[in-house]
């Protein structure tokens, strides 16, 4: 098909490996570029967290409403918004913790979370819905300790040269100890939220509710929402890895998942062209599958 044709080479010209799925939501059909690569999921991995939490609460393991005190130096990840930029205690209701997390990507928040609910438990949660691809062996605090952090401002680009030329040296870009997913996985996730069967309703309706309230509106969003559409994402984004997972319901009735992963070859932080590259790319392989439906 030309549209992966010209997917693949576009992403090639731009030095990016890519995966990437869309989904029609109605009638199932897919396209895809690569769908079936592993890659590790940044923080991705907010939604099957938020889908454990909220399952736990909807069972009466959890309560929502349960005050969790974030104290300056209890949950020892550093980002650059939310809770790690508190200066004081904090109490946070667990329901809005999940908000934090997944709307506008806390780490703190993701970990005190984890804190209740552990990697492993959030993948045995994933496991009892049906939910297959998706690994998760640590929480978010790790996604913020790789060599970026340890390098001067100046010298940002070291650290992107050694997740270009030695990724898993690197334990968060190492498939066999990151978190990890594919394309297919997240697909196979967001259409579990949209059509609901094993994970409940309200749960469902709830964390749809939390990634059509996503703050990160610069990587796909540009090209997928218009006033006669609505994106709902979350995006994942670690040294040189750039992902978006989300559905896109149009005024038609019509709706799409739409799942970007990609894996640069250019060290380098700040790669606007790339930003604006996968959302060209997800959007042709939306309008191609469209026009085939």
């Amino acid at each position: 098909m030309r549209a992966i044709r010209d997917a693949r080479e576009a992403l090639r010209a731009a030095g990016l490996r890519g995966s990437f799925l869309v989904r029609d939501l109605g009638s199932g059909a897919e396209i895809d570029v690569d769908a079936d690569v592993v890659f590790p999921v940044a923080s991705l991995v907010k939604v099957p967290l938020a889908v454990a939490t909220l399952e736990r609460v909807a069972r009466g393991e959890l309560d929502g409403a349960r005050r969790v005190e974030v104290e300056p130096g209890r949950v020892t990840t550093p980002g650059p918004t939310g809770l790690s930029k508190f200066r004081h205690p904090a109490l946070v209701a667990l329901d809005d913790l999940v908000y934090l997390a997944v709307a506008i990507s806390d780490n703190v928040a993701a970990d005190a979370l984890f804190e209740l609910t552990p990697p492993a438990a959030v993948e045995a949660e994933l496991r009892r819905l049906g939910i297959e691809g998706i690994a998760v062996r640590h929480p978010a605090g790790q996604l913020m300790d790789t060599p970026s952090e340890r390098f001067r401002p100046g010298e940002v680009h070291l650290a992107h040269e050694l997740a270009v030329n030695a990724g898993p040296a690197v334990a968060q870009l190492d498939v066999t100890r990151a978190n990890t997913g594919t394309a297919r996985s997240y697909a196979d996730l967001l259409t579990a939220l949209w059509r609901p069967d094993t994970i409940s309703a309200p749960v469902a309706a709830r964390v749809r509710e939390l990634l059509a309230a996503n703050v990160v509106r610069h990587r796909l969003a540009p090209d997928l929402s218009s006033d006669a559409s609505l994106w709902s994402s979350k995006t994942g984004t670690l040294l040189n890895l750039r992902h978006e997972a989300g559905v896109v319901e149009h005024a038609d009735g019509r709706a799409f998942v739409v799942v970007a992963m990609t894996e640069s070859r250019v060290p380098a932080a700040v790669q606007t062209a790339v930003e604006t590259l996968m959302g060209r790319v997800a959007r042709n392989l939306r309008d191609a599958l469209r026009r085939a439906g």
